[in-house]
């Protein structure tokens, strides 16, 4: 489905804002752009995760990649220095450019030969190959890969001031052990050859440039250490495709064997569409499926139990972000669910029970395992009661249920009797209230410095729709077991919706109050937040109401690619996404349009229109959105005025997620209806 010819790959500013990524099921990952330079700190062949997920090292940054054939030599690779300078011009030499399934594929056309790149890792491995094949030539072809190494945070460049590393040769390449002042005992790392040679070396490239942490205002310099070359000729004989494969790893007893993790590679790819049942689904379901997995990954500080697997979590998005307990939640019934992985969507509920304190799932995990999570949410912990249901909706497995249900009543008393944050039930009314100065509880939860800029404190109206699902969730489920507490919850649930409905709902306005009995008293900005009083399992609204609601959302902030976070016409809105992070983080949701509102939107609008093609209709734009930003994924968000830009983090879970549930669901609608 991704395929770009030399009217892409000839273009160095298309092929810059177009991104590659390949994960290992770890956290780990590698990425760059389709022209080859690094224009993120985030980008490397070899990003390993050393403490799963967490813990993300950039060992491997890139090659410096130069053939000689018939007496010239052609360089492959593409960098940029200090003051705009590119050197060599690699792009320039790129004929075509494809993912197979996730993996990239490059092919270089250098006078009549052809040069195949391919890149892919080892699942459940810290280990990269990149393999170089010619696949058609008249003579000879010479090449020399340098490969260029550090060893740093991921969110952190690094200059020549750390120590140089100590580079021990082996057999087939080189080990390289390196420390410095924040990580004396680094692991080291190897670097493999397979049909060539590695010559030793020693040097320091200087003054790289990363543009898009310029564009951010950040440090955007870079020093890479490289500690030779790897050296191979291929030549061409008939009925054979000559090959240099190279290995990346912080594995302690590598096997290099690039046939075998190749053809794994490509097998894994096809079992994850198998158990999906999209073999033979449409190419955008085929993609979504595969960019579903690259976000499961696993947990290595999860204590596990005999028999039971719990250890799986999910990465919000790539690059930059960890596991979260809200983007989880809220991912996890289209990234599993709806791709037939039952079984780790019970591990995931199962990572986070282990997690749950004082009534409230986490917010996010911290860089390094060990460290004590957040727990500066309201919602994460009631998407995860509705994660559970979509899960026993889908599975019928009432043990799961039966095992978790009682941290959901603990949840519930302790939300009702007040926890973290002011979070608590408000006797008076039924309703959720939630917030206190400084601190960001909603999913709109930028914060620069000390400034909250959303901190809607209150009553918001996606917390309290998210409540009235849970108590009559948990209802349903006592029900079902006989258990009397169900009528509690029940009484619970009717209060909350009649409180709803008397102070969310104005005749005049046409739409719901973002927030309630805030300190400034009620706010009716204009906000998607609304969507989910309708779209949820058990809506607030009756269908005339909810029908008024989605018509002022669609004119108001439907773009091709989301909702945006608020109305052009609000004085606080922006457009743009762009600037340092004061003004980055200042208009994160004042404007730009998020991608997994679309899910929630697409799902309303068929339900009350009786239209699942129209619904449809709505998530057709990712189509081409696949083949621009994060390639095959889905960015976490949009600029919000036109042509609707892609920002955030080139592959968000949720967006993904709540794309293809959505998507599969109405197809299943479209089929019934025949």
């Amino acid at each position: 489905m991704i395929h770009f010819g030399r009217e892409i790959c000839g273009d160095l500013e298309a092929g810059l804002r177009r991104e590659w990524l390949v994960t290992n099921g770890l956290g780990g990952y590698a990425s760059g752009t389709l022209a080859g330079i690094n224009t993120r700190r985030y980008h490397g062949l070899l990003v390993a995760a050393l403490q799963p997920p967490v813990g993300r090292t950039v060992l491997v940054a890139g090659f410096v990649e130069w053939a000689t054939y018939d007496g010239q030599r052609y360089g492959l690779s593409t960098h940029e220095y200090g003051g705009g300078t590119i050197d060599p011009h690699g792009y320039r030499y790129l004929e075509s450019f494809r993912l197979d399934g996730t993996l990239p594929v490059w092919i270089f056309a250098i006078g009549d030969a052809l040069l195949e790149r391919r890149l892919w890792m080892v699942y459940g491995s810290n280990t990269t190959y990149v393999r170089y094949r010619l696949l058609r030539s008249s003579g000879p072809v010479n090449l020399e890969i340098t490969p260029l190494t550090t060893y740093r945070d991921f969110h952190a460049l690094r200059r020549a001031e750390a120590r140089q590393p100590v580079v021990e040769s082996e057999p087939q390449g080189v080990t390289i052990h390196t420390s410095d002042t924040d990580s004396p005992a680094a692991p080291p790392f190897r670097l493999l050859v397979d049909g060539g040679t590695f010559n030793l070396g020693g040097d320091w490239y200087y003054n790289f440039e990363h543009r898009e942490e310029a564009a951010r205002g950040l440090d955007d310099r870079s020093n890479l250490y490289a500690p030779g070359g790897f050296h191979a000729t291929l030549v061409p004989e008939t009925g054979t495709t000559p090959s240099l494969t190279l290995m990346l790893t912080t594995e302690s007893a590598p096997l290099l064997d690039s046939a075998g993790t190749f053809a794994q590679a490509q097998s894994r790819q096809a079992d994850v569409l198998q158990r999906a049942g999209a073999i033979a689904a449409q190419p955008v379901v085929q993609q979504l499926t595969l960019a579903a997995d690259q976000f499961i990954v696993r947990r290595s500080d999860v204590p596990q139990r005999a028999g039971v697997e719990a250890d799986r979590t999910v990465i919000a998005g790539y690059h930059w972000f960890n596991d979260w307990g809200r983007d989880t939640m809220i991912a996890l019934p289209g990234l599993t669910l709806t791709t037939g992985r039952a079984a780790d969507a019970a591990g995931i509920l199962r990572t986070f029970a282990h997690y749950v304190r004082d009534g409230l799932l986490p917010n996010n995990f911290p860089d390094h395992s060990g460290a004590v999570p957040g727990y500066n949410t309201v919602d994460a912990t009631l998407w995860y009661v509705l994660a559970i249901r979509a899960y026993h909706v889908a599975t019928g497995d009432d043990a799961l249920v039966n095992e978790l249900l009682p941290v959901l009543q603990e949840i519930v008393d302790r939300h009702t009797r007040g926890t973290l944050y002011h979070i608590g039930v408000d006797a008076s009314d039924g309703l959720l209230y939630a917030g206190e100065p400084g601190v960001q509880l909603t999913w709109m939860d930028a914060k620069v410095g000390d400034w909250v800029v959303t901190p809607r404190i209150g009553k918001p109206v996606e917390i309290n729709a998210l409540w009235y699902n849970v108590l009559s969730t948990l209802q349903q489920w006592l029900v079902d077991r006989n258990n009397p507490e169900a009528a509690i919850y029940g009484s619970m649930a009717a209060r909350c919706r009649i409180a709803f409905r008397a102070r969310f709902v104005h005749p005049e306005h046409g739409y719901l109050a973002d927030v309630i009995d805030g300190p400034d008293g009620d706010d009716w900005t204009f906000r998607p937040n609304q969507i989910f009083a309708i779209s949820l399992p058990y809506p607030l609204l009756d269908d005339a109401e909810s029908m008024t609601v989605v018509d002022m959302i669609g004119r108001q902030l439907l773009t091709s690619f989301g909702l945006r976070s608020l109305r052009p016409d609000d004085p606080a809105y922006r457009g743009d996404y762009s600037g340092d992070p004061l003004h980055r983080d200042g208009g994160y949701h004042q404007g730009p349009v998020w991608s997994w509102l679309v899910g929630a939107f697409a799902e309303a609008y068929a339900r009350l229109h009786h239209d699942p093609v129209a619904g449809l209709r709505l998530l057709q734009p990712f189509v081409h959105h696949l083949q621009d930003g994060g390639l095959g994924s889905i960015s976490e968000i949009f600029e919000g005025d036109a042509p609707h830009l892609p920002r955030g983090c080139i592959a968000q879970a949720w967006g993904v997620a709540e794309v293809l549930r959505v998507w599969r669901q109405l197809e299943q609608q479209m089929t019934a209806a025949v």
